[in-house]
């Protein structure tokens, strides 16, 4: 069996756990003394997520470029050009050689949303430094994103408390 110089692993559906799964990797390519960095697409504004704490504590470069879940964006406009943004800094962390593993966490979003173009975003991870394995986290990912990962695994809702009225946990959700 042949061994990939890198790989894109690709997690999504509607289901709990594409970024655990991602950070989960992140340790996991860490321990193995990777130079690891997080792209975070939406995740910003009040959220404090506990992974971002643990990355801080290992040395782990994180970019909180977004300002919060659309539902909770005051100027949608703001909320694009962040994600326009964010995927401009991912682009750059791509192509520089500078990481053995880089996660994009929620960066389907920003496909999905409209924020930017999905041809720009295959090319830009089909392009990356040969050496740099890529996670992608996010629903709904474009055909296209599916097509591009080496491994795509679609998590699927079986249940969630939140259907029961429970807020996120922090530890758990967060």
């Amino acid at each position: 069996m042949a061994r990939a110089e890198s790989i894109v692993l690709l997690h999504t559906g509607d289901g709990k756990g594409k970024s655990s799964a991602a950070f989960g990797v992140m340790g996991r390519s860490w321990a193995r003394g990777w130079r690891v960095g997080v792209v975070q697409f939406v995740k910003g504004g009040k959220w404090k997520v506990g992974e971002r704490k643990l990355a801080e504590h290992l040395g782990i470069e994180w970019h909180t470029l977004g300002d919060g879940f659309t539902w909770e964006s005051t100027d949608l406009d703001e909320t694009a050009a962040k994600g326009r943004h964010a995927w401009e800094v991912a682009r750059d962390k791509l192509a520089s050689g500078d990481y053995d593993m880089l996660i994009l966490d929620e960066l389907t979003y920003a496909v999905s949303y409209g924020w930017v173009a999905v041809d720009e975003v295959v090319s830009g991870i089909a392009g990356r430094h040969p050496s740099t394995n890529v996670v992608i986290t996010g629903r709904n990912a474009a055909p296209e994103l599916v097509e591009l990962a080496d491994t795509a695994t679609e998590m699927r809702k079986i249940k969630h408390v939140y259907d029961t009225g429970v807020k996120a946990k922090k530890g758990i959700e967060y």
